[in-house]
């Protein structure tokens, strides 16, 4: 009886370090995330709530019209994985905008991405990505009504979660996000959706992919959903390694073609009076999720780069 009261006291103690370790991490991880945005941001916009949105902004050459690209961050937010995706496209011909939509700075640390996540407040990050596409459709250099959104990891999440409230947008891109699968929201859908995951993704189970499939079937949404055989979460690395080939580089070459056809060649977004919002169609973040998630990126940390 002893021992396992000592087996029990010494188990709590090390469950309590291990508890205060995390959280002390978390918070002096924090100190220096802001300071992380410096180098990677070349943008500033103003929030809805009059905080400041940090943001990378890229451009290709000629004065346009272009069609452009919001480009939405993982949960780790805007790091330089993001801001070279972002250049990769500026020389494709579209106008990027990738906000930070984190208040706070940008980590590489999981536990302060995880509190990332599930302390983001779902309304104030699409009210973000709100001034983000606003401030897309004011440059005159940018076709209005040939705006898409993309987004990896969270952002992927994140960015069909928006488009069900934003009937302007032309298109919309999801990397290994959290997938949607009801039919009456996604009939709300203004535009095409490119869907890419991994086969073996532990954070987004393929039920819940071939869900979504079957909504944009029964929404009459028109879409490509491709599920890459033996990949994980996150496995789209960075430019460096689409260079490389393999997967990563069709990956890559897949969103090319998709965004070329519904942005360059496409005919744009539905016509529509007005941007509208609806509550009811958002998708919210589950803490379920951002469980599976932090674990997949536990155990994939043979490629760091990766945009997860």
């Amino acid at each position: 009886m002893k021992v396992l009261k000592r087996v029990l006291l010494w188990t709590g103690i090390i469950l309590l370090a291990l508890i205060v370790f995390v959280v002390g991490s978390v918070v002096v991880d924090g100190w220096f995330a802001e300071g992380r945005l410096d180098p990677i941001t070349n943008t500033t916009l103003t929030a809805a709530d009059g905080e400041t949105i940090r943001a990378y902004v890229a451009k290709p050459e000629g004065p346009g019209p272009h069609p452009a690209v919001i480009m939405i961050h993982e949960f780790y937010g805007l790091r330089s994985e993001i801001v070279g995706k972002a250049d990769a496209l500026a020389k494709e011909g579209y106008v990027v905008i990738a906000p930070h939509v984190f208040r706070g700075g940008t980590t590489n640390w999981i536990p302060r991405a995880i509190y990332n996540v599930i302390s983001a407040d779902p309304n104030q990050v699409d009210s973000d990505v709100d001034v983000a596409y606003e401030w897309l459709v004011a440059q005159s250099d940018v076709q209005a009504d040939r705006i898409g959104i993309m987004g990896f990891c969270f952002g992927g999440g994140t960015s069909l979660r928006y488009s069900l409230s934003n009937n302007q947008l032309a298109a919309t891109v999801i990397f290994y996000g959290q997938p949607i699968g009801d039919p009456e929201k996604l009939k709300s859908l203004s535009g095409p959706v490119l869907g890419i995951f991994g086969e073996v993704d532990q954070s987004i189970p393929l039920e819940e992919v071939e869900a979504m499939r079957a909504g944009l079937d029964q929404a009459g949404v028109p879409h490509e959903v491709i599920i890459y055989e033996g990949q994980p979460h996150a496995f789209l690395g960075s430019m460096e390694e689409v260079a490389q080939g393999g997967v990563d580089r069709d990956a890559w070459n897949t969103l090319l073609e998709f965004l070329r056809a519904n942005l360059q060649d496409g005919t744009g977004a539905a016509e529509s009076s007005s941007l509208t919002h609806d509550e009811a169609a958002r998708g919210i973040p589950t803490l379920k999720y951002v469980v599976r998630l932090a674990l997949s990126h536990l155990f994939h940390m043979e490629h760091p780069g990766h945009a997860g």
